[in-house]
């Protein structure tokens, strides 16, 4: 008989990675790795403002990630500055405060490493039926802009000239991370949530001739490497967010080698040009 915990944590692994894949390639197709380090640097304080407020941390989570997005294209708006530094202000800053904040808070203990480093043993019912709705919001999100998402990802200028409103579907690319980085955090936590989104999809990327296959390949990849790092942190008592992220990283490194293996193979076969 399988421990109800166990279900619940391969429920919820599975279901962020299902989105994690496909709104990773886009990360890694528009370079966007900083802005998911953003995200989840800034989770930490949402954490503190759902404590503060007597509402759950992942509803303060969801908050502060949608208000930094905000942030984000507003400042870049402003080109004053430029976007690696508008981020690098917004994600250490609210990191700050988060940590300001929960140690300044009275009587209260938080978790501070699970938040980190993700505890999906520890996940409730109540979490997985938040997590589901907030996947099924998604899961729309991405299917209703997966097209407008790759002109823009394209050629933003002829996607522009063809009547896609660009700006609006990069806010709502961002709005989908936060919402993905709000949930993601009680699978791997706050500072290896962006691994989730950037390695299964760059190890699809070297196996996968489309971009939906990409999409499709890479939700595959961290499911399975959710799946072996649940198994794994089971077997060898060791963190769990942390064995889902080696385990990626595995897939990663042997698609990286088998690839530069049959890329050299075939120059061989070609012989010299």
């Amino acid at each position: 008989m399988i421990d109800d915990f166990i279900v619940r944590a391969f429920l919820g692994g599975t279901l962020v990675a299902a989105l994690a894949g496909p709104l990773g390639c886009f990360v890694v197709w528009r370079r966007m790795a900083y802005f998911g380090a953003t995200m989840s640097h800034s989770a930490l304080f949402g954490v503190a403002l759902g404590i503060a407020v007597g509402a759950s941390p992942t509803v303060g989570t969801i908050a502060i990630c949608i208000a930094v997005a905000l942030l984000v294209v507003l400042m870049e708006s402003g080109r004053l500055l430029a976007s690696d530094t508008v981020m690098g202000i917004l994600a250490h800053s609210a990191l700050a405060y988060g940590v300001v904040a929960i140690a300044a808070m009275p009587g209260v203990r938080v978790d501070l490493m699970g938040y980190l480093f993700g505890d999906v043993l520890a996940i409730g019912w109540d979490d997985i039926w938040t997590i589901a709705a907030i996947v099924v919001v998604l899961g729309i999100g991405i299917a209703a802009l997966w097209r407008p998402l790759l002109s823009i990802t394209t050629d933003a200028e002829l996607a522009r000239v063809e009547g896609v409103r660009a700006t609006a579907v990069r806010i709502a690319l961002m709005l989908m991370l936060a919402l993905l980085v709000a949930v993601g955090m009680k699978i791997v936590g706050i500072l290896l949530i962006v691994s989730m989104l950037v390695i299964p999809p760059a190890a699809a990327r070297m196996i996968s001739a489309t971009p939906e296959s990409m999409a499709l390949k890479s939700a595959l990849l961290a499911a399975v490497a959710v799946a072996l790092g649940i198994l794994l942190s089971l077997n060898l008592d060791v963190p769990t967010g942390p064995s889902i992220v080696m385990v990626a990283s595995l897939f990663f490194a042997l698609l990286y080698l088998l690839r530069r293996r049959f890329d050299i193979l075939s120059a061989r076969k070609r012989g010299p040009m």
